[in-house]
């Protein structure tokens, strides 16, 4: 497996030995790892979203994790976790050093989810994690089957700032990039938009989004034709706080409780083509995920007079998706009442490409990343793809590089110890 740095190009020699770390807790501590496991056609895919409002988890029975993460009889191969408001959105948090302590407690109640049920399985059951970061109060993490481990490849991280003036992570996005048999690329999008719910700050979340696609550049390798920017991977989920309200007077729809009537007002502007072309959302038959009283299954409404912000339930929580061979099964959430949230979570089935894409004489490449530059521009992507040097120098310039941090991939192994 290999890691790339923060600016943009191959880990220097200093870095080597974190490297060799970095590997270890989906390589090495796997038995299957000895051998190349066998090609995958098909693999299922756990996507999750919880906005958890600054609360740290402070025991294991505050709430049942693993009811969230399990819904379904047969665990899945893939776990893709997202979090927003993992500290605190105070000044301090935000403009300060960052704190890593929650996400590290997030990890490790997420591994004994996970895990807890395989303690007697053999190592190819149990789950290890691939990639995790955070940025403020955005988490994201990636957790893989262990005998899936050694097809997993070029794992790249990239941060887009969307916070205060554009420049701090309190708002914007964490992607994480991963190569499967070195045939299918993943792309994992967590954001947390701009939020409010006056008239116009959907164009705000508009424009989270179009700079987050602009922004996003994944270094390339120097072995393969790796995807450089969110669009140009196979496959791609969207999950996050996207804070997507609903326009004009709901409260007498909130009175009868007609959440379908309701959900017909929500501002989510991909219907509109101004955002999210390409992609696919399942439909959504839960109730608001956003805002409840926190220990309670009761809504915080507020009418628009009062002095207080305007409070009104929505679906803010969503799970997107784009790509060929990607079926969802299952779109849902859960009823823990630990956050103003609901965690939401989706299931997939993911079907795996056949064959390496392929690589011209002039070294560009092709397969994943045809006929994407004209998407990518109607999404607020105005990069030039056929140049790598002017992508070079974008990505410089208005990228966060971001490099995976060895001590949370190896906080499994400290966990278990």
């Amino acid at each position: 497996m290999s890691y790339t740095d923060c600016n943009g190009g191959f880990l220097s020699d200093d870095f080597s030995g974190e490297i060799s770390e970095l590997e270890s807790p989906l390589e090495t501590n796997s038995a299957a790892a000895a051998t190349a496991p066998a090609p995958i056609d098909n693999l299922t895919l756990f996507v999750g979203t919880w906005n958890v409002a600054g609360r740290t988890p402070g025991g294991p029975g505050m709430f049942h994790l693993g009811d969230w993460l399990m819904p379904t009889p047969s665990p899945a191969d893939m776990f893709v976790l997202g979090f927003q408001e993992i500290v605190r959105l105070s000044a301090g948090n935000v403009l300060g050093a960052e704190d890593t302590g929650p996400a590290r407690r997030w990890l490790s109640l997420v591994d004994q989810a996970l895990n807890s049920t395989h303690e007697e399985a053999p190592d190819s059951a149990a789950y290890r994690l691939a990639a995790s970061k955070q940025m403020v109060g955005v988490f994201l993490c990636v957790w893989v089957r262990a005998g899936l481990a050694p097809l997993v490849s070029d794992v790249k991280v990239s941060c887009v700032r969307r916070g205060i003036m554009g420049c701090t992570g309190n708002k914007g996005s964490i992607s994480i990039s991963i190569t499967l048999q070195r045939t299918t690329t993943l792309c994992f999008v967590c954001t947390h938009l701009a939020s409010g719910e006056k008239d116009g700050d959907e164009l705000r979340r508009n424009l989270d989004v179009i700079e987050i696609m602009k922004r996003t550049r994944f270094p390339p390798t120097r072995e393969n034709c790796s995807p450089e920017t969110i669009l140009e991977h196979d496959k791609i989920v969207w999950l996050g706080d996207l804070n997507y309200r609903l326009a004009g007077d709901t409260r007498q729809l909130l009175q009868k409780n007609d959440w379908r009537a309701l959900l017909e007002k929500d501002q989510i502007e991909k219907r509109a083509g101004r955002v999210f072309s390409g992609f696919e959302e399942g439909p959504i038959e839960f109730m608001p995920t956003y805002k409840y009283l926190t220990n309670s299954d009761v809504y915080t409404i507020k009418p628009a007079k009062s002095r207080g912000k305007r409070r009104t339930p929505a679906w803010c929580d969503r799970i997107l998706w784009r790509g060929k061979g990607m079926k969802q099964v299952l779109y849902g959430r859960g009823e823990s009442q630990f956050s103003d949230h609901r965690p939401v979570y989706s299931f997939f089935s993911l079907q795996m490409n056949y064959e390496q894409p392929e690589v011209a004489a002039a070294g560009e490449c092709r397969g994943s990343k045809v006929g994407v530059g004209k998407t990518a521009a109607a999404m607020g992507d105005g990069g030039d793809r056929n140049s790598k040097s002017r992508s070079s120098s974008s990505s410089s310039s208005s990228s966060s590089w971001t490099r995976v941090q060895a001590e949370e991939l190896l906080l499994c192994s400290r966990t278990r110890s």
